[in-house]
């Protein structure tokens, strides 16, 4: 039978759930109305709850999801995801008109930020956004030259900027501050899970990391890119990374997880690519459970369930504990429930170590990229994990 836990509503509106430092895969989810119902976006979160910790069924199963980053989280009972062949589609407000910001002029044509932004929007995601060259980088461009037939490289070639040029919208453009963007609550979130359960909430640290994450970019290049603005204040004006169309999916017939690539891929029934992202795949302890799995639900602002049994390290004075929702939970944002008992897809704390480090088991993503698959993946809809 489920459990609500309540939390602080004021805490539930005003933090846009994503989280950074511990990730585990056993936690439980809010009520949300699975992948197809309007889901929470970074900045606009929907208001928590806690179920007792299932195994992710629709309206059935008990048991709890499995390990993660060291500790464990799982969702209760996610609700299912859309059924049929592809996600419904949520109505979306009409966009707000892009304008560019006046350092787009300076920007050189052959930046990694700018190729960092063009892959964001084609679906090859980087990961978090910083300006600089690197591993994530790297891969995002080979699974994009080899969705679009190019060579293989991996690097940023003359054939791969011709593509991704294709896209002529600014890479920069300027936004306004708003009053929900500057609301905190904000603080220090604890390191250890029993500190973090005495808690009502794990909100943002700082406004710089709110706005950081929806804009899906490091709060260094956040800083670099507005060093006067001052950013707790609504009505300032301010320069992003151009990234709202890279959280329009297109709708997959299945999901791979290449442990090797350290990416997850959406492809087609005809086993296209339609598009990559970063993730963390599991460790000696916890490997990846290579095999064909499914999609049993999606569940959001999950509320983690640590277990110190599971966890290597933990304190012998730790005992199990509900770990509550927010930014900086250690499962992120959301959870994909997976037909592989303990296992999910999830958001994480820390998008800066998203395909840089090991997990226990799970799929980690940044909290952005989970948000954005949670809302094209179907109940039944393939998971294959490979090597």
């Amino acid at each position: 039978m489920n459990t609500i836990r309540p939390h602080r509503l004021a805490f539930a509106l005003a933090c846009a759930l994503t989280v950074s430092g511990l990730v585990a895969c056993t936690r439980t989810p809010s009520p949300d109305a699975g992948a197809d119902a309007n889901p929470p976006t970074p900045d606009a979160p929907a208001a928590t709850t806690s179920v007792a910790t299932g195994a992710g069924a629709p309206d059935s199963a008990t048991g709890t999801p499995g390990v993660q980053d060291g500790l464990p989280g799982a969702p209760g009972k996610p609700l299912p995801a859309a059924t049929g062949g592809t996600a419904a589609t949520a109505v979306q407000p009409a966009p707000a008109p892009v304008v560019a910001a006046a350092a787009e002029a300076e920007l050189p044509k052959d930046s990694p930020l700018r190729a960092q932004v063009l892959l964001e929007r084609a679906f090859f995601s980087p990961g978090e956004i910083d300006g600089a060259a690197g591993g994530n980088l790297a891969r995002a461009v080979r699974a994009y030259q080899r969705a679009q037939g190019l060579t293989e490289s991996g690097k940023l070639d003359a054939a791969t900027w011709e593509k991704l040029n294709v896209d002529t919208a600014p890479i920069l453009v300027e936004y306004t501050l708003t009053a929900e963007d500057v609301a905190g609550p904000f603080g220090k979130v604890p390191t250890q899970p029993m500190e973090m359960a005495k808690l009502d909430a794990l909100p943002y640290e700082s406004v710089e990391e709110k706005i950081a994450e929806k804009f899906h970019m490091s709060p260094a290049l956040l800083k670099k890119l507005n060093p006067q603005a001052d950013l707790a204040t609504a009505g300032t004006k301010i320069t992003v990374p151009h990234v709202a169309p890279g959280q329009n999916l297109p709708a997959p017939a299945r999901i791979v997880v290449d442990e090797s690539d350290a990416q997850l891929l959406l492809e087609d029934s005809a086993g296209k690519v339609l598009g990559a992202f970063p993730v963390t795949t599991g460790s000696a302890q916890f490997p990846l459970p290579i095999g064909d799995w499914k999609i049993l639900g999606v569940s959001r602002d999950p509320v983690w369930h640590y277990d110190p049994k599971l966890i290597a390290g933990s304190r012998k004075t730790d005992r199990k504990a509900e770990i509550p929702p927010g930014p900086n939970n250690p499962v992120g944002t959301t959870w994909i429930d997976l037909s592989k008992e303990h296992y999910g897809i999830h958001g994480t704390p820390n998008p800066a170590k998203v395909g840089k480090t090991e997990s226990n088991g799970c799929i980690r993503m940044t909290n952005w990229s989970a948000a954005a698959l949670a809302k094209v993946v179907t109940t039944g809809m393939p998971v294959s994990m490979r090597r």
